[in-house]
C-alpha cells in the first residue's frame, strides 16, 4: 500500500469509527463545507457485522478480528471521495420500528439519510407490510427534516433460505414502491449480492456467515451508493 493510500485508509477509519449509533459526530461542523454528512441508519448490515460495529464496546468484543472495511459506509465514503463522510448508526438485531426510534438523533446535523432495515422484522415474524410502513415513515420523517433520503432493500439471507425468500421478495417489492411513491432512490443491495446460480442467496465469497456480507460483499454494496 502506498503512503497516500495508507493515509486515506486511516482517515476513513477515523471518520467512521468516531460516529456511534448513540453519539452523533460532534466534529461534523468542522468538516469541509463541500463534504456532506450522511447518516446511515439501520441494523447489523449498516453496523458492519460481524467484524465491525460503531459501538466501541461491541468492537472490543470482536477482538483482533475487528476490521473497519467490514461496513458498506467505508467503501461508499472511499468511492465518493471528498463528497461525503458517513455516520454509522447501525444496531445489531433491531426491527424497523426500533430503528425508527433513533432517526432524530442519528440524523442530527446530517444532510443525507440512508434508511436500511427489515430482515429482523422477517426473522421475528413481523408482517412485511408493517415493516414497509416503518420504512416509509422514516423516509417521510427524513424528508420533513429537509434531508436528502435514500432507501436500501433487504439482502438475500442464506441461513433463512428457503423460508425467508418469499417474505424478502415481498418486502423488497414494497420498498421499491416506497421509492417510487416518495421519489427517493433505492439501492439494490439484494441484486448486487445474489448468487446468479443460487437465487435468493448471497454468493459464497460475498457472505462471511450466511447472514452478513463479507468484506468483499460490503465493498460491492458500498460502491453502489450515490448521493441522492
Amino acid at each position: 500500500m502506498t503512503r497516500r493510500l495508507a493515509t486515506l485508509a486511516l482517515a476513513l477509519v477515523a471518520a467512521l469509527s468516531a460516529c456511534s449509533a448513540d453519539e452523533p459526530d460532534e466534529n461534523a461542523a468542522d468538516k469541509p463545507a463541500r463534504a456532506l454528512l450522511v447518516a446511515a441508519l439501520g441494523d447489523s448490515i449498516t453496523a458492519g457485522s460481524p467484524l465491525w460495529d460503531p459501538d466501541e464496546e461491541v468492537r472490543a468484543g470482536i477482538g483482533e478480528a475487528v476490521d473497519p472495511e467490514s461496513q458498506y459506509e467505508y467503501w461508499a465514503q472511499l468511492a465518493l471521495g471528498g463528497q461525503a463522510t458517513f455516520r454509522n448508526c447501525g444496531v445489531f438485531g433491531e426491527r424497523t420500528d426500533e430503528i425508527a426510534a433513533r432517526l432524530e438523533r442519528c440524523s442530527a446535523d446530517a444532510q443525507v439519510l440512508i434508511v436500511q432495515g427489515g430482515i429482523n422484522d422477517i426473522a421475528q415474524g413481523r408482517p412485511v407490510e408493517d415493516a414497509a410502513e416503518s420504512l416509509r415513515g422514516m423516509v417521510q420523517a427524513g424528508k420533513k427534516r429537509g434531508l436528502r433520503v435514500a432507501l436500501v432493500d433487504v439482502l438475500p439471507w442464506n441461513n433463512g433460505y428457503p423460508r425467508a425468500a418469499g417474505p424478502i421478495d415481498r418486502l423488497n417489492r414494497l420498498i421499491d414502491g416506497i421509492g417510487e411513491d416518495e421519489d427517493v432512490p433505492v439501492y439494490a443491495f439484494y441484486d448486487r449480492l445474489e448468487d446468479p446460480r443460487k437465487p435468493h442467496r448471497m454468493k459464497r465469497e460475498w457472505t462471511i456467515d450466511g447472514d452478513h456480507p463479507s468484506v468483499e460483499g460490503y465493498r460491492r454494496i458500498g460502491e453502489l451508493v450515490k448521493l441522492p
